[in-house]
């Protein structure tokens, strides 16, 4: 039986604690769900697993199992009820009763307890809000027998830590065959309920991608706001993107994300800049007889990536005169590419010298702080003025809806006359995100390219690391920070632009001596 707290039944079931009929319960930030949960055991025994994860999940005031003797007649009680959120040390999430005959049941005052439960839950969440510049996350991420699945869920804390997030507890999850609907399983979940509830956690964030059911049941399940890898991506190039093209390409990413994923999209479309209103204004259009707020939706987004793809249709052409401006220059473009985070911008700004605004390049220690290529000019003995451009930073595995809007920025990639591939050597895994870049360059028909590698932060890196890169990618070490090795790594760029530059001459003298012969 299901009784509120003015002892009413709202609901009788004949099933186990999981099984039992609640009402829609719509749970206060800082309230139980005013419900207590009364069943017997036919067989006797105290309150099982099911019983106190019902108790845990559904917020209840309390859950009560009556033992039941073989006459039929009651038996000892046994109650239990939530422990305050945050209690440190706790190891459950409950405190259960000491049995007691069902005479003496009356001797435990419920109600104060629950009142001081509520008042504790309440008491959390001021001293959260009053405090709260970020939400706080658990991780977790699946091994599925990867040799890089720690580094996976390293590399998904920074991705968290860049989109503001504070990352209170991150796991690693071996599952060799995948759950279906919830990827790790009703138990597993309960147990991350859990974490949340006494870290005071809000959101949780999975390493690998969702799709809309999973997501939508993992978040029934556990009543937290769930977020996979592909969405934190989306979200940091959200929160960072500066200048026109690179709005309307995260916008343009958000929506192809977003589309198969919303049922109702009005509120949230408004949330991203999708042309602005509420989900029943204006923006949205008449509403044609029989038709469901899902088609409008769909209609509307629609639109809205028709518009985003003309756009950026333009920004493209503007940046093809760009290009052809720069040719006739005649001046060398250097290509600066590497996963994100390796050093880039800082690189771009000390071969430069753009210490100060307004030519200095933004350089922070975070996941894509670079969402637009940028162009400077500099200088290389030997070669005179060069063009140094900074891109977007790579990174394994990147979101299809992302590579597809961000794939016209790299194709400027195929404007330089060689390519500097920064590798964070200090950070472990560098050869895995040098490998991954190189992917990406093979995808976009640029690995081919002459380049020259730059082993970054060496002077952080690990000696016998930093030794078999450079054996192995032929790279040069340097700290972009520090001003280490930059004049070698100059000398290697100027070399290579000679190179090419020289392989150009050659090829327009045969060409020449062709036409001569034609003729």
């Amino acid at each position: 039986m299901l009784i509120d707290r003015r002892g009413r039944v709202i609901s009788v079931s004949v099933a186990d604690a999981r099984g039992t009929e609640f009402p829609d319960l719509r749970l206060g930030e800082n309230r139980l769900a005013g419900f207590h949960l009364l069943h017997a055991h036919p067989r006797g025994g105290a309150l099982s697993k099911g019983d106190l994860s019902t108790l845990f999940l559904k917020r209840l005031d309390a859950v009560s199992a009556i033992e039941v003797g073989n006459d039929g007649r009651p038996g000892l009680v046994h109650t239990a009820h939530l422990t305050p959120p945050g209690t440190v040390g706790e190891e459950e999430d409950w405190r259960i009763l000491p049995p007691a005959q069902p005479f003496e049941i009356d001797e435990f005052d419920l109600g104060a307890q629950v009142s001081a439960l509520e008042e504790e839950i309440a008491r959390a969440a001021r001293t959260r809000e009053a405090k709260k510049d970020h939400e706080r996350a658990l991780l977790v991420q699946i091994d599925g027998g990867e040799f890089d699945a720690e580094e996976r869920l390293e590399e998904l804390g920074e991705l968290a830590r860049t989109a503001g997030a504070e990352v209170v507890y991150k796991e690693l999850i071996y599952r060799r065959n995948l759950k279906p609907g919830t990827l790790v399983g009703a138990g597993k979940l309960e147990e991350l309920t859990s974490k949340a509830y006494h870290l005071d956690a809000d959101l949780l964030i999975f390493g690998q991608e969702l799709g809309p059911a999973q997501a939508r049941e993992i978040e029934a399940a556990t009543g937290l706001k769930v977020v996979d890898r592909t969405q934190l991506i989306l979200d940091i190039f959200a929160l960072h993107a500066q200048g026109v093209e690179s709005r309307l390409q995260v916008e343009l990413a958000q929506l192809r994300y977003m589309k198969p994923r919303l049922l109702g999209a009005g509120a949230q479309l408004s949330r991203i800049g999708g042309g602005g209103g509420s989900a029943g204004g204006g923006a949205i259009g008449t509403r044609g007889p029989g038709e469901t707020k899902l088609e409008l939706d769909r209609r509307r987004i629609n639109d809205r990536l028709s518009f985003l793809e003309k756009q950026l249709e333009g920004v493209s052409q503007r940046r093809e005169e760009r290009r052809k401006s720069r040719e006739r220059n005649d001046v060398p473009v250097v290509s600066i590419v590497g996963y994100t985070n390796a050093g880039k911008s800082t690189l771009l700004n000390s071969f430069t010298h753009a210490a100060e605004e307004p030519r200095r390049v933004l350089a922070e220690n975070k996941l894509f702080a670079t969402l637009r290529p940028t162009s400077r000019q500099g200088y290389i003995e030997g070669i005179g003025q060069v063009i140094f451009t900074d891109t977007v930073g790579f990174i394994r595995d990147l979101p299809k809806d992302l590579s597809r809007a961000f794939r016209s920025t790299l194709e400027e990639i195929g404007d330089a006359d060689v390519l500097l591939h920064v590798v964070d050597a200090a950070s472990p895994g560098a050869e895995q995100r040098l490998d991954a870049v190189n992917r990406i360059l093979d995808d976009l028909g640029f690995r081919d390219m002459p380049t020259v590698v730059a082993l970054n932060k060496a002077d952080r890196a690990e000696p016998e690391v930093l030794a078999r890169e450079q054996e192995r990618t032929g790279g040069i070490p340097v700290s972009a920070l520090k001003n280490i090795g930059l004049t070698e790594l100059k000398e290697a760029l100027g070399d290579a632009v000679a190179s090419v530059q020289r392989a150009e001459l050659a090829r327009q003298e045969e060409a020449r001596a062709a036409r001569v012969e034609w003729r």
